[in-house]
């Protein structure tokens, strides 16, 4: 039986994070995953995931963006990765939109609130402004812009594995294309039940995304809701592919229903641009999500929200892919012990808008695995809110 300090199941973006800061921190620490990260099978993958700094999700989380931006710099200079691109963020919609989006509500005021608080440095924009500033949008009359200089977006695949090249270079163990079955905890630690042996370990965190929910149990299960989410990438018209490689990314919340929202980035390879919205339907069962898109899906996503408000954009989509989000009820982060299982520390259902904060919740959540005191406030974060 192998043992270790700390065992991380599920090397995704918050997996991969923690392994590396325990790692750095001189844990004897083993990272498992059913797959071989990074993969395509879980919330971590399609090339880019957006960040920002002032929060319109929760202030509580304006910290840990700020912190991981530093450490993705950080990432950077150890590994030569190139990680972080801070193209700037905008936000375009109406001041007045009080439309229920989980997480989201208010999401424009909320963000400038934030940035006011923080000291952040933005810019509101007029609908004129925002048109002459960035002519690939086009606002509607009395919707207004954020925008965030230091936004940008992250290289997702790229960020996973210079977590884990770190990782290994401090001494972590990686183990690959492996399941964890089970956790029995007792006084001394965990077992771990896996495909390939017995392993114990002196805590756990799990980080395991879709596959939280079933291997935690109760009262995670209930509380935890993967469903599967669409990518598009839509090809540009030739004479707009300057103007798309040189835009921020964005997000735009528009409409009167809860779906009114979709976000995208600048062109990457000078042909297409990446964009998405979010879905919040029944649960999905992470081992069987359907990879199909239909083109339908597509023509929707460009009928539904591209149409009328990007400019240089086709309606042909010339690739999709799917990912997951694992949701709790308020769209907020679980950062919290097992209220059963001693020693098992739940990180972070994402609920769709995690991974700008991973690199900082992977060195707290390092911390607190090591009995140190991090310099983050997790508390925001505990299941107990979700079990009122």
């Amino acid at each position: 039986m192998q043992s270790f300090d700390v065992a991380v199941i599920g090397l995704g973006a918050m997996g991969s994070a923690t392994l590396w800061h325990l790692a750095k921190a001189g844990a004897r620490v083993i990272g498992i995953d059913r797959h071989t990260p990074p993969h395509s099978h879980g919330s971590t993958h399609g090339e880019t995931r957006i960040t920002r700094c002032a929060i319109g999700e929760g202030e509580a989380l304006v910290p840990l963006a700020l912190r991981s931006h530093q450490l993705w710099r950080e990432l950077e200079a150890e590994t030569g990765a190139d990680l972080l691109q801070q193209t700037g963020s905008l936000i375009i919609g109406r001041p007045d939109d009080k439309v229920h989006r989980p997480g989201r509500t208010g999401f424009l005021d909320r963000s400038i609130a934030a940035a006011r608080r923080f000291d952040i440095a933005h810019e509101v924009l007029s609908d004129a402004e925002i048109g002459h500033r960035f002519p690939n949008f086009r606002p509607q009359d009395g919707e207004v812009g954020y925008f965030e200089p230091g936004g940008g977006y992250l290289r997702a695949e790229a960020c996973v594995a210079a977590n884990l090249q770190l990782a290994q270079r401090h001494g972590a163990t990686i183990m690959a294309d492996t399941r964890v079955d089970t956790l029995t905890a007792d006084s001394g630690g965990v077992t771990l039940g896996t495909t390939a042996g017995t392993i114990r370990a002196g805590k756990v965190a799990v980080t395991a995304g879709a596959w939280a929910g079933a291997l935690l149990g109760a009262p995670f299960t209930p509380l935890l809701q993967p469903t599967r989410q669409v990518m598009h990438w839509f090809e540009v018209e030739p004479d707009h592919i300057e103007t798309w490689q040189r835009s921020p990314v964005f997000m735009w919340p528009h409409g009167t229903d809860q779906d009114g929202f979709f976000y995208g980035f600048p062109s990457l390879d000078g042909a297409t641009m990446k964009t998405a919205d979010e879905f919040y339907g029944a649960a999905s069962d992470p081992d069987a999500i359907d990879r199909v898109v239909p083109g339908e899906d597509s023509a929707r996503m460009y009928r539904s929200h591209l149409a009328g408000r990007l400019v240089g954009v086709s309606a042909r989509a010339a690739k999709t892919a799917t990912c997951i989000y694992t949701a709790t009820p308020d769209s907020g982060f679980v950062i919290d012990w097992h209220p059963r299982l001693a020693n098992v520390l739940a990180v972070s259902p994402c609920s769709g808008h995690g991974f700008k904060h991973s690199a900082a919740i992977g060195e707290a959540v390092s911390a607190t695995l090591m009995g140190q005191e991090s310099t983050l406030d997790l508390s925001p974060f505990a299941l107990a809110r979700l079990l009122d």
